[in-house]
């Protein structure tokens, strides 16, 4: 064959419309393509041999070899599939609006079952000019008589080709890196690229290095292979002391390692993978040695082919700090990281891989082509984490129980996300309370709904008792009061169980319950579930103070009452200088509790949703949402308060108490704090006199 010269076909309509930087977002994918075209051109022959068009060697092992060379500032990629004669070379390289890929499954998809083409060979071949001046192609068919082919370009637009001296059948290609991508000559960078995508590539990889020398390792002689280079036979005695025959050993030029796994875990059958092999895998994909708390294998192959493990990962933070990783894969070659369009958002989360050749991907492969069937494989995914913990609550309970607290933010943030999951998952959702026993939302409702029944009833028999004859118009109205009650379920949760012990302690007390909710992502939960659920309504522990912790005024009291509690709101306002202060007068059960602070569930959301959008600093009294102090009317400081309304001791007191009070619901500010420190020694300093 002469030498043959000319431009590559290449126009707005060919399958390639745009050369190196544009197709390519990052330039180390070039490794990528290179070799999965080495694995497509493999695949291809061992299907020419299943349909007896070719008959491989006996001792054919299909391999891709990378081989950097610093020096000469060259990388080779070298594969033994099927090669190209100088006509296929003319086809698939000069005019690459043909793909070679889908000739091939068109010329034998009767003849055959279908297997997917990793790539296509002439796109992803040209993907090599983002990093190199020149290419060479050196290739030999595995058709009879055929010729092996030099073919050479310089920029990619113009190219040489003549006959060459390849010996083999398969195809080598060589880059002659340009100045700004030396770094790909270089051993170790090269073996990050090749592992980041190439590592369950489904043909051996291996890298080595040009001219380097030789590594050697010492086995026992049994463990001789054919293959081996033995360099020296070596016997080795026993140690002084112990007993036992020479051991016979040999020194060998080291057995070269693939870094790609050929049998990815996911391919596999879950039937036949152990827990130490998931745990095993988790550990080498994602270098994380926490044992992670479950997995699902997912395996279908109708009505579209995904297989993959999602790992749930050991996550006890706030959910705003978790960051998960999972890659996705076509026919086990990396395609990129959380990819959002077959990955469910609040699966992000999670740690695992998800292979599907069937996904439509864009030339480049970085990214998905609008396709609803991408939407199916995003449901079938979401369902089968639905399923898997659905399964778990009602088989696995105990170890569902001990996961929760793990997962619950991933769970909250899915139903936030994703309606179906939210309404598949509904019923396995669970709730901590205040002994930290596990609830779902069925039997809070039950709980609070049997404590509001108790309360309404205890009030109701106390109303009656102080009622006489002529009072049966105010029992009718408490009856009334208690019945809208009645309308909504209040769920009562603590955010912060050291901040809010005293209500806590109340709570408990008094038979009382509340559920903790602790992660960032629980205020927006219990809003998602107060609209899925009218009846119901969350207020945080210290919103309001619960009819069980009070006790009922008398109503031969009440005009009493009305007057202490009057004239406490008025000394209150004058010694703390808040004439807006909200000051309410309670008889609670619980005589150690002097002052308490509580601020309504509605005002205490928008001041959280005011402090999330950055609006801490308006004046959160526009929104009502200032906290009210309680007073405990059967408290003696209180008492002592309203009954020595002009005692030095009085400022003193009512300002101790206010502090006290806000001590339980929120932190204090600086000054606040400073304050109410130098106060208590001022206090313990009366006592000492």
């Amino acid at each position: 064959m002469g030498t043959k010269r000319g431009n590559l076909s290449i126009d707005s309509e060919n399958i390639f419309p745009i050369i190196k930087k544009w197709v390519y977002s990052d330039h180390d994918i070039f490794m990528r393509e290179l070799v999965s075209n080495g694995c497509d051109a493999i695949t291809k022959l061992k299907k020419l041999d299943m349909m007896g068009e070719y008959e491989m060697p006996d001792d054919y092992k299909a391999k891709i070899q990378v081989i950097v060379n610093p020096e000469e500032k060259t990388l080779k990629f070298i594969d033994n599939g099927l090669g190209m004669t100088a006509d296929e070379v003319e086809e698939y390289i000069t005019q690459i609006a043909f793909s070679g890929a889908t000739q091939f499954l068109e010329k034998y998809k009767d003849k055959t079952t279908e297997d997917e083409m990793i790539g296509h060979f002439g796109l992803g071949f040209y993907s090599s000019f983002m990093v190199a001046d020149e290419v060479h192609i050196d290739t030999l068919s595995y058709q009879e008589g055929a010729a092996p082919v030099h073919w050479v370009s310089e920029g990619g637009t113009e190219y040489e080709m003549q006959e060459g001296s390849k010996t083999e059948v398969g195809t080598e290609i060589t880059l002659f890196l340009n100045e700004d991508c030396l770094e790909f000559a270089n051993e170790y960078r090269a073996r990050e690229v090749l592992e980041k995508y190439c590592s369950f590539m489904p043909v051996e990889i291996f890298l080595s290095k040009a001219n380097a020398e030789p590594e050697y390792e010492t086995i026992d002689e049994d463990d001789i292979l054919d293959t081996d280079e033995v360099v020296e036979h070596i016997t080795e005695e026993p140690k002084e002391g112990e007993e036992g025959e020479p051991k016979k050993k040999a020194k060998i030029v080291k057995r070269p390692v693939s870094i790609s796994d050929i049998h990815p875990l996911w391919a596999k059958s879950p039937s036949e993978c152990t827990k130490e092999e998931y745990i095993d895998f988790y550990r080498k994909v994602f270098m994380d040695y926490k044992e992670p708390l479950f997995w699902i294998h997912l395996n279908m192959d109708y009505p579209f082919n995904l297989k993959g493990i999602l790992y749930f990962p050991k996550i006890n933070t706030e959910y705003d700090s978790i960051e998960g990783k999972i890659k996705l894969y076509n026919n086990q070659v990396f395609i990129a990281d959380n990819i959002k369009e077959v990955i469910p958002e609040f699966l992000m989360v999670l740690k695992g891989v998800i292979d599907c050749p069937d996904l439509p991907l864009n030339v480049s492969r970085s990214a998905l082509q609008n396709d609803g069937f991408v939407n199916k494989v995003a449901d079938y995914i979401s369902k089968k984490v639905a399923d898997k913990l659905n399964g778990m609550f009602k088989t696995d309970k105990e170890n569902y129980e001990k996961y929760w607290d793990d997962i619950s933010p991933f769970i909250k943030f899915g139903c936030l996300k994703d309606e179906k999951f939210g309404e598949k998952v509904k019923d396995s959702i669970l709730f901590k309370n205040l002994d930290h026993k596990y609830l779902t939302l069925e039997e809070c409702i039950k709980a609070n709904s049997k404590a509001d029944e108790a309360a309404a009833e205890e009030n109701t028999n106390t109303a009656e008792e102080n009622a006489d004859e002529n009072t049966e118009a105010n029992a009718d109205e408490a009856k009334e009061e208690n019945d809208a009650q009645e309308k909504k379920t209040d769920i009562f949760y603590v955010t912060d169980e050291q901040q809010q012990s005293q209500y806590i302690n109340m709570f408990k007390e008094h038979g009382q319950d509340a559920i903790l909710l602790t992660h960032n992502i629980d205020s927006a939960f219990i809003t998602y579930l107060e609209q899925r659920n009218p009846e119901l309504r969350f207020q945080r522990i210290d919103a309001d103070v619960h009819d069980s912790l009070k006790d009922e005024v008398a109503e031969e009291e009440k005009e009493t009452f009305k007057k202490t509690a009057d004239d406490l709101v008025e000394i209150f306002r004058k010694e703390l200088n808040n004439d807006k202060l909200e000051v309410k007068v309670e008889k609670l059960k619980d005589d150690n509790v002097a002052s308490m602070a509580v601020l309504p569930e509605q005002s205490r959301r928008m001041e959280e949703m005011m402090k999330m959008y950055g609006m801490g600093g308006m004046d959160a009294g526009m929104f009502g949402s200032q906290a009210t102090l309680i007073l405990n009317a059967n408290h003696p400081l209180v008492q002592f308060v309203v009954e020595h309304k002009r005692s030095k001791s009085v400022p003193i007191i009512c300002k101790q108490l206010y502090d006290l009070a806000m001590l339980a619901h929120k932190p204090l500010s600086p000054e606040e704090m400073t304050a109410f420190v130098q106060r208590s020694n001022e206090i313990m300093m009366l006592l000492t006199k």
